[in-house]
């Protein structure tokens, strides 16, 4: 039961980070969101395959 306890806590710390810019610059947010849509979806998974791997290595780090 433990790692679906930690998993449902990571999720839910996800949420409150992704939640801080919206809240705090709704136009900035609203330009971004805009931006992103303009690009193609090669653009989108390399970012996504970049932060993905970024996530990855701190996780390592913090870990051991």
């Amino acid at each position: 039961m433990s790692f679906w306890h930690e998993l449902l806590v990571a999720f839910c710390l996800m949420l409150v980070i992704e939640g801080i810019i919206p809240f705090l610059y709704p136009n900035r947010w609203r330009d971004l969101v805009a931006k992103l849509a303009t690009f193609e979806d090669r653009q989108l998974r390399l970012a996504g395959l970049i932060s993905m791997l970024v996530g990855t290595g701190l996780l390592y780090l913090v870990n051991s």
